[in-house]
Formats: C-alpha cells, sequence, structure tokens
C-alpha cells in the first residue's frame, strides 16, 4: 500500500534528521487519517479524479484519499512540496 510506505519513509526521515518531531508528527498524521471515517467530505477535491484531498497544516503534508459509500481509502501521504506523478500520485 503506497500510504503506508509513504508514512514509513516520512517516520524514516524524520527519526533521521528531526527525532524529537517524529513521533507527534506519525501520531498527529494517524490520527487526522483515522478522523476521515467520521467526516470524510472535509478534504477538498482532488487534483486527481475520484479523489479528496486534506491538508495538514501546519503540518506540510497532504492526505491523497478516495470515497466510497461505505470507506475511506488513504491512497498517499504527500509533502506538499512533492511533485506528484499523475494517476498514481
Amino acid at each position: 500500500m503506497a500510504a503506508a510506505s509513504d508514512l514509513e519513509g516520512i517516520s524514516n526521515y524524520l527519526r533521521l534528521h528531526h527525532p524529537a518531531l517524529a513521533a507527534p508528527t506519525i501520531f498527529r498524521i494517524y490520527d487526522v487519517a483515522k478522523s476521515l471515517k467520521r467526516l470524510p467530505e472535509r478534504g477538498r477535491s482532488g487534483r486527481l479524479n475520484g479523489t479528496r484531498e486534506l491538508v495538514l497544516a501546519p503540518l506540510p503534508y497532504i492526505l491523497l484519499y478516495s470515497v466510497r459509500e461505505d470507506s475511506v481509502n488513504l491512497l498517499r501521504i504527500l509533502h506538499g512540496a512533492q511533485e506528484w506523478q499523475g494517476e498514481s500520485a
């Protein structure tokens, strides 16, 4: 799953470069992602068809997800400065 890989990469980077920020940042990302079950429409319409985006201000991350009738699918966790790669985002 790309989002899980993204989260692991963010965690690894922060542990190496900003250890004090690693745990709080990962917990914040996780909590916001989990909250999408209750409020799936809170993000904006996504750049990619059929997706939504939630900016995690003040963090520099964007959750890319899709909403179905009975579920929310977290697709990616991207850094705001990261270039998006077409439909594979």
